[in-house]
């Protein structure tokens, strides 16, 4: 099917003289001008729609109404300005539609209901960008340019996930997040509603769950929160309309200490525990030897189901520790009755079991890839391939379909650059930028393929490192929000373009030059983001001097500036043309949205590549960090030791009359010692680390002073040997 829309497509272009040259993000497969004059709309614009399409026509009809003041009239049938058609004959692709912009009318005709409202969002992106506000603006011209577009997605599984488990977003927020997506053409959202520090969905059979396990902290630091029944089925139905397809997970076998702290049994000892309020992964798992426990999960299961329509439920299944299961009587009494050689055995035993019960419900699990790497699965089941994109193959040579999401492109928790300035992130993968997003290879969807496209991810876990992100409901601040918005956008662009436009018709500086005009309409919708910095090119005179043009990327921004190595913000110069200074660090510049919005600063970053084979900057030392005896020196290394294996750790002084002296060196996962490096020389260690964990802080410590003074200064780089 979605190679018919394709051939459609190319058709069209055949006989496109004038393409026109639009920001809609993402890309259609085809646009084309037509010469003919602009559609305005009016107060007596008319929206006809066909018969199933009417929550489709009442939100197009919300969306004007908000901007311009005018309450259109909606009509069933095909007499109106704007037209809403369903004609799977007419756009052969599942969620593809066709737009077509003449002076008198607009009709949108989709293969579905989904096709028509990625029409809607193509043409609200024609039109200004207030349109998409609530402040109403009087006197407006609100015209669509005369064009013919054809389009449907490349690839039918277009995701994010929202992790509500370790932050909880109230009702509204999700909605507004799932607006998000919409309005970029994006279709999953998974709803990651359980881990160790949250059970953020509500159950009538097993009420404690959001009782007890939906809330951490005592007194005036209790924080939590859960969705009711009725919150779900709002959300549903709020999703349905746009396209957006949810998907529940429910986690397990790990990832589930607050249905632990709820009810202890679930677990292989019954201890009680606490939800914790600091982010760890809990070495507790569901206790798979206990019929007690297997019908607790099928009870959850069978609730979960009735309450989401969607054909899929998440399971996740990722980073369990076997440690319980080995040790555990009723495990290890499943494993000899079932013929299973070690404990990770279970996990595979336990997956393909749920997959039957949810095939009898006639829904497919998904879960992280481990579900397909842990034991033997013969029901086939959608894995989400988070570690490397080609572990794809492990799903689909065993008859399984994949999702990629690999955290090395489309982690979004992850900072887009390493500028100091960046707000608390998770450190333990490098930056993910706007490009490499964009950027990360894909199989284009056809036929049969059993890749089913890609997701973007959005965890929470910064909010139990602290309560520097925690929002203050009796001030009525929002700061949790927007700190989850400033991390998602605009890569949450990229990635849609990356689902939605085969990778041929994909270029990320056409993607970038289109980018600029879609902060306007960000701002319009309330939705915070990541200023990027600006675009700079320099020139090297013949006396040294270096001049540097700044080129405007965002629209409606001003460039301010400073030559003194200052940080700039927008009281500092207002760029209006080049600058030249005497040396390229001297030279700083921002994009200035408001005065409380603004970029990091464009600035000339250090060079490292004469230390390439010492492997990646970690950090540096200087006069003040040294001690003239001997103490102890930590610094964090998260992001730097990326697994386990043997790394070496080097300092390279810079420059100083003293050297620095070191010895003793340990690594620290989080709080606890877990190696001892053997020193190779006077500026060089070995570590061996057997003990790693994704999304833990490491830190080393070293017994450091100079010799004979503080005048030292220099870099500390880390390299994987093995």
């Amino acid at each position: 099917m979605y190679k018919s829309i394709v051939v459609m497509a190319a058709v069209l272009m055949g006989f496109c003289h004038n393409i026109q040259a639009s920001s809609v993000i993402p890309r259609p497969l085809t646009e084309t001008a037509v010469p003919s004059g602009d559609f305005v709309l009016s107060p007596r614009t008319v929206i006809s729609y066909d018969r199933s399409l009417l929550p489709q026509a009442e939100y197009l009809c919300g969306v004007f109404a908000g901007s311009t003041g005018w309450d259109l009239s909606l009509r069933e049938g095909h007499k109106g300005h704007i037209r809403l058609v369903v004609d799977s004959a007419a756009v052969p692709s599942p969620e593809g539609y066709t737009l077509q912009v003449t002076p008198k009318a607009v009709t949108i005709t989709g293969h579905d209901a989904a096709g028509v409202f990625y029409g809607i969002q193509t043409l609200l992106q024609y039109l200004p960008a207030e349109i998409y506000g609530d402040i109403r603006r009087p006197g407006m011209r609100w015209s669509v340019p005369a064009v013919t577009v054809a389009d449907a997605p490349a690839h039918p599984w277009r995701g994010m996930m929202l992790d509500a488990a370790r932050y909880y977003y109230d009702k509204d927020y999700v909605k507004k997040f799932i607006d998000m997506m919409a309005m970029y053409k994006l279709n999953k959202l998974q709803f990651h509603f359980i881990d160790d520090c949250g059970w953020r969905l509500e159950s009538k059979k097993y009420p404690r769950l959001t009782e007890v396990g939906a809330w951490s902290g005592q007194g005036a630091q209790r924080k939590g929160g859960f969705y009711t029944h009725e919150d779900i089925r709002e959300i549903v139905e709020y999703a349905a309309v746009r396209g957006v397809e949810i998907i529940p997970e429910i986690e397990f076998p790990a990832h589930i200490l607050s249905a632990v702290v709820a009810y202890p049994w679930l677990s292989c000892t019954g201890v009680q525990h606490e939800v914790p309020e600091q982010h760890f992964i809990s070495r507790d798992l569901l206790c798979v030897g206990k019929e007690s426990s297997l019908r607790f999960l099928r009870d959850i299961l069978d609730e979960t189901v009735e309450l989401f329509p969607s054909r899929y439920i998440n399971i996740g299944g990722d980073e369990a520790v076997y440690s319980r299961w080995a040790e555990c009587p009723d495990c290890q009494a499943l494993m000899r009755r079932e013929g299973l050689s070690k404990p990770s055995d279970l996990q595979g035993w336990l997956t393909d079991k749920v997959a039957g019960w949810m095939k009898q419900r006639g829904r497919t699990v998904v879960g992280w890839e481990e579900i397909i790497m842990r034991g033997e699965v013969s029901t086939p089941v959608v894995a989400l391939i988070w570690h490397n994109p080609q572990d794809s193959v492990v799903a689909t040579s065993a008859g399984h379909q994949a999702v990629l999401t690999p955290a090395s492109h489309l982690y979004f928790d992850f900072p887009e650059s390493s500028v100091a300035g960046e707000p608390q992130h998770a450190t333990w993968m490098p930056p993910v930028s706007l490009r490499k997003a964009y950027e990360m290879p894909v199989n284009d969807y056809s036929d049969g393929s059993l890749v089913l496209g890609v997701q973007g991810c959005i965890w929470s876990d910064q909010f139990i490192h602290g309560t520097r992100l925690q929002d203050l409901p009796f001030l009525n601040e929002n700061r949790s929000e927007r700190y989850v918005e400033y991390f998602v956008f605009p890569r949450l662009l990229a990635l849609s373009e990356l689902a939605w436009t085969p990778s041929l018709q994909r270029s990320y500086d056409d993607f970038r030059s289109r980018l600029g005009s879609h902060f306007p309409r960000l701002d319009a919708k309330g939705c915070n983001y990541r200023v990027p910095e600006p675009e700079v090119s320099e020139a090297t005179g013949a006396d040294g001097r270096v001049t540097f043009t700044v080129t405007p990327n965002v629209e409606g921004a001003d460039i301010h500036y400073t030559v003194d190595g200052t940080y700039p913000n927008f009281r500092s110069a207002h760029y209006t043309g080049p600058v030249t200074v005497d040396h390229r660090s001297d030279f700083m510049a921002v994009n200035v949205v408001a005065p409380g919005h603004q970029s990091l600063p464009f600035m000339i970053q250090p060079d490292y590549s004469e230390y390439a084979d010492l492997g990646t900057y970690t950090v540096s030392w200087r006069p003040l960090t040294v001690q003239t005896s001997p103490a102890p020196w930590k610094f964090e290394c998260t992001g730097k030791i990326t697994s386990n294996g043997t790394w070496q750790v080097s300092f390279v002084k810079q420059r100083g009359e003293h050297d620095l002296v070191l010895k003793d060196m340990r690594l620290f996962k989080r709080d606890g010692q877990i190696a001892r490096a053997e020193q190779k020389s006077s500026s060089s260690f070995i570590l061996t680390v057997d003990d790693f964990e994704a999304g833990t802080p490491f830190f080393i410590e070293v017994t450091a002073h100079g010799d004979g003074g503080n005048d030292s200064a220099g870099l500390v780089f880390i390299k994987k040997l093995d």
